[in-house]
Parts: C-alpha cells; structure tokens; sequence
C-alpha cells in the first residue's frame, strides 16, 4: 500500500515555509542537548548497539503521526493499532532505512508497536504516542557501529518536526544504561532543502570494555537493589542459631554458622544464576510485576522464618527457589540490551560476577559482627528487631508493587533502608560494645542442630 516514492514525494519546501522552519529550528537549538524525554512535538529515537546488530526504539507523538499518516488517529487512540498497524508498519518501513555503504541497506525490521500513553506535566492533560520496536541488522557484515540512519517518519509531511536520536546503550563502550548523553536530530536541511541521513559513528569499543561494565552494572545493582540484599541478610539472621522445640535457641558456634551461611549463598547464587542465564537469552519471560510482587514476598518469609522457624535446616533450598525469583529481575536487565550470545554470554559472566563480589563484600562487613553478637543474649532483640522491620518493609513493597504507587510505608522503608552502611555500622558498635561488656549470661541446652 505504501511506497517510498508515495511518502517521499514532498521534500521539496517553499521558500516561505523555509523561513518559518528556520525560526523553528533556531528556538529548538536553543534547548538543552540532554533534553530528551516526552512530552515533545518531536519523535525520539533511542538506539542499542550491540556488534551485530542495532535495535531502535521510536516514539512518535500521535498528534504528529496523523499529519502525515492518516488525518483523525488521534481520536481513537485505543484502536489504532488494531485498525491500523498493517498499515503503519508499511509506512514505518517506508520511511527507515540504514546503510553502511549507500548500494547495500540493511535489513529492517519492526518487531513490535505499541501505543503509550503519560500526561503533560505542567497542565496534566494525556497524550499518546506510538512506541515502534525497530532492529537494523546489517546484510554486507559492515561495521554495525559506523553507518546512515536515513529516517524521515512524519518530517517528510510536517516541516517543522524533528527526530532527536542518542545512544541509549552501546555495550562495547561500556554504556549500558545511562547511554552517550549526546542528542543528534534529523530535519530538514535548509540550506539543499533535503533530509540528510544521521552518521552513526561513536568511539571504538571492545568487548572487554562491554565485559568489565557487566560487573561494574551487577556490583552496583546489588549495592542498589535494597530488597534482593534485604531478602538475603535477613534469611542469615537465624543461621548463627541452633533450633529447640521449634524456637530459635542458641548460638551454635562458629563452625555450625560459617557452613551454614555459607550454603545458604550458594544456594542463592545458584538459584538465581539459573534464571539469570534463561531470561536474559529470553528462554523465560514473567511480567515485571509479579516477579517484583513476588520478591517482596520472599522477604516477608525469610522475616517471618527470622522470628520463628519455618524451615530449620532447610535454609538452603528455600534461598535456591527465591534466588529463581531474584534472578528473572536480574535478567530484566540484561534482555533489555537486545545482545548476540558471545556478547550476551559474556554480559551474564560479568554481570553475575559482580553480584556476587557485591553479595560478598556486604556479608563479609556484616556477617562477622552478626556472628559476635549471636554469642550473646541480646542478639535476640536484634534478630527480632531486623526481622519485624523486613516483615513491615516487604508488606510496604508489596502493596507498592501491587497498586503501583507508592504508600507512606514504602516512602519510609526506602529512607531508611538507604541507610544500610550506618546500620551495618551500628551493628559493628553494638558487638564490639557486647565483646568487651561483662559476659552476658546465655543459656546452654540442648538443641537440635539443623545444618
């Protein structure tokens, strides 16, 4: 139904509308380069790099998408997709095009679409815009980190649109979240009154840059991750304490605890490297909300087990069946990088690692001094006192994860969860302030030792 020549047949401008564009591209130069989040009159267009390929998100304002698509879209926004998409793929694929060398395109194709709707923030009135999926995938083995964006959607009917494009991820170059930062657009040329392709080209990469930014993204997504770290230091409370008529006695000595905590984070980090490696190659996909709602969940039974044992010596195999859980929201960020499977194999190594170093720094700070005051008999009141506050913290979670909006609970939580190296700090005073006090009393009967 459409052609390139069919939707390409307007590039030519009046002198008239030349003028007015120039006035228009003269205020938007003056915005700031990073500026690039809806709402705005413009499309945007994030790119992922990846060595073999290239995925490119567009989002098109629907207001705009009409003008040059199809007049009176914009009223039915619900529907436009199941009326329309066959046809707005066509167009879409009309009006992109990639190339290394001008003769030899790549292969374009559109992977999904979908309609998107936020509200302007200064007057809260909704708008919609479609979210295109787009992969470019080069048929001639070029470089897929050098080439033409020949994009002109909607700018080829509507003269004084424009599409801002950055780099969103580029894996070889270690920016695999925050991206270049850098804002590029495509418009019209004033001066040959033609819209000219971008040139892709950033810095040369490598993949061990794209490898080593893999542990720094997992080291700091446990450093910031407050409830995968919560979930583990709580279900470790206990594991100092001996188990007597089906209440937490006694400290069960050194030995009994180190293997113990020690089963209890392989088990966790197996469990959730299992799920990490399915999920990111796509193998296993779960909605972002469940596994969220479901992680919350895996702490209030750790805090709950912390209080009371609900599975003495079987520790290990509940952190191996949360740690599943733990390693689908791990995987999340990984998929999102869109990566081939050395590359992606690489990035599960990396990241992997980097929890784990992250895992091991934050129980080799806090496990000793929980060792320490399990001696003692006023562990108890601490044991108590973390797990209650990880049972409140997992049911804020929960009904923020749930309702999708935050609650005075969670607000709380998170303030003082944020606080993790005072408290860790805190706990480091009270052993060694309980190591040098005079010798609390502790009662010694027998228990029955689950390891």
């Amino acid at each position: 139904m459409f052609d390139n020549n069919t939707f390409k047949n307007s590039r030519s401008l009046s002198k008239g509308w030349l003028f007015f564009l120039s006035i228009a591209f003269v205020l938007f130069a003056g915005l700031p380069g990073t500026a690039i989040a809806h709402p705005s009159p413009n499309s945007l267009i994030f790119l992922d790099l990846s060595p073999k390929k290239v995925m490119m998100e567009v989002q098109i304002p629907l207001t705009e998408l009409e003008l040059s698509f199809k007049p009176g879209i914009a009223k039915t926004p619900e529907t436009f997709l199941a009326s329309e998409g066959t046809q707005l793929k066509e167009y879409l694929l009309a009006h992109i095009h990639a190339y290394a060398i001008k003769d030899h395109p790549w292969l374009i194709t559109i992977t999904n679409l979908k309609m998107d709707q936020g509200k302007y923030p200064d007057s809260n009135v909704p708008y919609w815009e479609v979210n295109v999926s787009v992969m470019l995938t080069p048929q001639d083995n070029t470089d897929s980190r050098n080439f033409y964006l020949d994009y002109d959607a909607v700018i080829h009917q509507v003269m004084n649109h424009a599409a801002l494009v950055s780099i969103r991820s580029d894996w070889e170059n270690g920016n695999v979240e925050t991206g270049s930062g850098e804002v590029q657009a495509i418009g019209w040329n004033l001066e040959n009154n033609t819209i000219p392709p971008l040139h892709v080209n950033p810095n040369k990469g490598s993949w061990w840059t794209g490898f080593i930014s893999m542990v720094t993204l997992g080291v700091r997504h446990i450093a910031e991750g407050t409830d995968h770290l919560m979930f583990l230091l709580v279900l470790l409370l206990p594991a100092t304490l001996l188990v007597k008529d089906k209440e937490w006695n006694r400290f069960g000595g050194t030995r009994y605890s180190i293997l113990r905590l020690l089963k209890i984070v392989t088990a966790f980090t197996i469990g959730h490297s299992l799920t990490l490696l399915s999920g990111a190659f796509g193998w296993v996909r779960l909605p972002s909300q469940p596994v969220e709602i479901l992680i919350a969940f895996s702490i209030l039974v750790s805090a709950v087990h912390a209080l009371r044992p609900l599975f003495p010596g079987k520790e290990m195999f509940v952190a191996a069946g949360f740690g599943l859980i733990h390693g689908l929201a791990f995987a999340s960020t990984l998929s999102n990088l869109h990566l081939d499977t050395v590359p992606m194999v690489l990035s599960i190594l990396g990241f992997n690692i980097g929890i784990e170093l992250m895992q091991l720094f934050v129980i080799g700070i806090s496990v000793p001094w929980l060792i320490i005051l399990s001696r003692k008999a006023m562990y108890r009141y601490v044991r108590i006192t973390g797990a209650v506050f990880a049972a409140i913290a997992a049911i804020a979670w929960m009904l923020q994860r749930y309702l999708q909006r935050s609650n005075p609970f969670s607000t709380i939580v998170d303030q003082i969860a944020g606080q993790g190296k005072w408290i860790i700090a805190g706990i480091a005073l009270l052993a060694i302030m309980a190591s040098v006090w005079p010798k609390q009393k502790q009662t010694r009967v027998p228990a029955i030792e689950t390891v």
